[in-house]
């Protein structure tokens, strides 16, 4: 490592992000045997990335120099790298990409090569993709043992189990994309794995779309399902019922997304070595089967140019194009000079990854930008600034790329490439840009996430004691500084409303500016999306946020628009859908079922059960471990309750049987809700815990607890009107997690589901 420089200057750190690089990068230092600081980070990634510039003579850097290049970069907070790179630069496990793609071959032992590469792959701090389009339909016949084959969605569920049990770099379990075509016979399995809450937690999984589906569902026609194993047609299905089945799925739960393979492919820069078939979990890096990218975005809110907040700016002004690209040139050569200091997993990763050396430069703090600009997010002038925008850093990526190449050579693979075919180049990268997720990586730096909207101008943060901090975006609070707005209670307000759209009292400007993600329509989600992917050579990672309150016609609006737009794919997210889940009853479920009303001492009568009901399951932490609290209602009113202890002896899963049991009893036979919880709150038990600003004393005070926050509460002000219960929460620090750039993220803490 290069020693660090005595005068090198501390970073200047927002205390969130101190609080999110303590707990998640932050290493013993190699030299001193100490717990680094945020100084100790920075120059340890510099350092170890600008070292490889010694390796080439026609650099026109010393290595120092650019150390110091790159240290003032990230702790400028213009540029950083994807996370694997900020936890493992210079140290010796030395793995600094965050995506993977690994094929799944159609025999035993390819499948479970491709467990155990994955398993590697986590455990290093990467995320993998996996198409299973190669595996034979189940029930086919398999020739060597003259079993049957079970299947693509049953391996799913295998990989899905193995990544439960590894944590990637030991701190977080591994994210996984799963992508199926929708000409695999056995894609309608595929498209309802997750109905049951719960299933395949470890994987997005999307569906591969080609161009001849959608026209057959343009058409209303029938297309072929297609044995992977013998290219033998295996049936038909009419395209516009799967679309519809598609469409009805991410409506109740997220998933699956949809990615269109055809596009994808026409952008591949290499296709003599194959076909594209997946994307990393986000799905913005497709990447050949055993390739490797490695990620870093630029923050955008740090190029605005004072002096023009007020006026009806062209799109170029207010940014600073000269800065912006001379981060874009160093950028591009700190990606390159990651994949020369990466250790990989897998040999065959190496070898893919130096032969192709593709890179994913990015964006992050676009709404900021616009929020500094006075732009509205949904606007023609939005759109236009991030065609021109990202246009421009796609454009010097590849200036980049070829002056690298003139300096290093062109990646081994340029030859057999598009760009040589084209007479194009020559680049060092077969790929520049890439517009990646940014959760953590956005909390650090201070801006917004990404090429998103922002969720929310103001959000509360647990402390200490159960004390709760307001955070307020400082473009925002700045703005209502200047309009002489501001006040701490109208700030609690806005976290209330999660949104300033309706308050009236604030000038319209204002208003029509400082937009979040639930004010903005679904078509300018797709227009932005778009906007970025014409001018990005891999894909952009984009949600399109819902209110509750959103339509299957909406999402099937967004699906086709997507395709319309030339997205390469899409994932769209409805407020609170995940929580809610429809139980139908089988065979099993019958013999809880009563059979009719039944007397009940006292002379009341039990409801009968219907077929089908609605509810939500709340995770709940209690003194004996964590208690899952599902809820069914009939006619908005809860019905029945099921309690279970996660890792808990016999004798505790007894009681909280007995107790839901009750208490489903009680709420059939008509006792009301009030009752219920005025009996069992409050009742002591040996281990209590904290929860908010008090006590959960034991198992019935903890279901009195969910009972009185959803039907006891004033729920006026939640968003899309989805109760707080019905939200996902981070299991770290227990505030509301959102959802973008196709993951759980949460703006608190930093904790991610995904790695960012």
């Amino acid at each position: 490592m290069i020693e660090m420089p005595e005068n090198l200057p501390h970073p200047t750190l927002q205390p969130n992000t101190e609080v999110v690089l303590k707990k998640r990068y932050y290493r013993i230092s190699p030299v001193t045997g100490e717990l680094e600081d945020a100084r100790a980070l920075f120059w340890r990634i510099a350092s170890a990335i600008a070292e490889e510039e010694g390796k080439y003579e026609r650099s026109p850097f010393q290595v120092e120099a650019l150390a110091r290049e790159f240290y003032d970069l990230m702790t400028g907070w213009k540029f950083l790298p994807n996370s694997p790179t900020l936890m493992n630069a210079g140290t010796e496990l030395g793995q600094l990409s965050a995506c993977f793609v690994l094929p799944v071959g159609d025999s035993i032992e390819e499948i479970f090569d491709a467990v155990k590469h994955a398993a590697m792959i986590h455990k290093s701090g990467g995320g993998t993709g996996f198409s299973f389009s190669r595996l034979r339909p189940k029930e086919s016949r398999v020739g060597s043992t003259g079993g049957v084959a079970s299947g693509p969605v049953s391996f799913l569920r295998i990989f899905n189990t193995a990544t439960e049990q590894i944590k990637q770099g030991g701190t977080r379990r591994g994210a996984n994309m799963g992508i199926l075509r929708v000409d695999h016979p056995d894609i309608i399995d595929f498209i309802r794995a997750k109905e049951k809450e719960g299933e395949f937690n470890n994987f997005n999984l999307s569906v591969g779309l080609t161009e001849a589906f959608m026209r057959a569902v343009e058409n209303d026609e029938e297309y072929p399902l297609i044995a992977p194993n013998t290219g033998q047609e295996k049936g038909r299905l009419r395209a516009r019922d799967v679309f519809d089945l598609l469409v009805k799925k991410a409506w109740a739960s997220g998933d699956p997304g949809i990615v269109f393979l055809d596009r994808i492919n026409r952008d591949n820069p290499t296709p003599v070595q194959g076909e594209i078939e997946s994307t990393n979990p986000c799905g913005e890096q497709p990447l050949l089967p055993y390739e490797a990218c490695n990620l870093g975005s630029i923050n955008l809110a740090n190029f605005f140019v004072p002096g023009h907040e007020h006026e009806n700016i062209p799109a170029d002004r207010g940014v600073d194009w000269a800065e912006l690209a001379r981060v874009v040139h160093l950028a591009v050569r700190f990606l390159d000079n990651v994949i020369d200091a990466s250790q990989f997993p897998l040999e065959r990763i190496a070898e893919r990854v130096r032969n192709n050396r593709k890179i994913g430069l990015g964006v992050m703090g676009w709404a900021d930008l616009l929020f500094q600009l006075r732009i509205p997010y949904d606007s023609a002038e939005g759109i236009a600034l991030a065609h021109r925008l990202m246009d421009f850093i796609n454009t010097e990526g590849h200036k980049a790329s070829h002056q690298l190449a003139g300096e290093r050579g062109a990646f081994p693979a340029y030859k057999e490439s598009v760009f040589a075919q084209r007479g194009e180049g020559p680049y060092r990268n077969a790929t520049v840009t890439t517009i990646a997720p940014t959760g953590t990586l956005s909390i650090i730096a201070g801006c917004s996430s990404g090429v998103e909207p922002l969720f929310a101008l103001c959000f509360t943060r647990n402390i200490l004691d159960g004390e709760r901090l307001v955070e307020v975006n400082p473009y925002f609070e700045a703005a209502l500084t200047e309009a002489g707005a501001y006040s701490p209670e109208l700030m609690e307000n806005v976290v209330a409303r999660g949104s300033i759209r309706d308050m009236e009292f604030l000038p319209s400007d204002m208003r029509r500016v400082f937009v979040t993600a639930m004010d903005i329509a679904p078509e300018w989600h797709l227009k932005m999306q778009a906007a970025f992917q014409e001018h990005t050579d891999n894909a952009v990672s984009k949600t399109v946020n819902l209110p509750n309150s959103a339509t299957v016609e909406d999402i099937h609006n967004i699906y086709w628009m997507a395709y319309q737009e030339g997205c390469k794919g899409v994932t769209v997210y409805r407020d609170g859908c995940k929580s809610l889940q429809v139980l139908a009853t089988g065979e099993g479920q019958k013999k809880l079922d009563g059979q009719g009303a039944a007397p009940v001492s006292g002379g009341g009568t039990v409801r009968k059960r219907p077929d089908i009901v609605q509810g939500f399951t709340q995770k709940v932490q209690t003194g004996l471990g964590f208690m899952y609290l599902t809820v069914n209602e009939v006619d908005g009113e809860p019905f029945e309750v099921f309690a279970t202890i996660g890792k808990s002896g016999r004798s505790i899963t007894a009681k909280a049987e007995a107790i839901g049991r009750l208490v489903s009893l009680a709420l059939r036979s008509g006792v009301s809700v009030r009752d219920i919880v005025n009996q069992i709150k409050g009742i002591g038990g040996e281990h209590p815990v904290f929860r908010g600003k008090g006590l959960l004393l034991s198992i019935p005070d903890a279901i009195a607890w969910v009972l009185e926050r959803r039907y006891l509460k004033d729920q006026k002000g939640h968003l899309g009107g989805v109760n707080d219960l019905e939200r996902q929460r981070c299991p770290e620090c227990n505030e509301e997690l959102v959802f973008q750039e196709g993951c759980h993220i949460c703006p608190s803490c930093g904790f991610t589901r995904c790695g960012g």
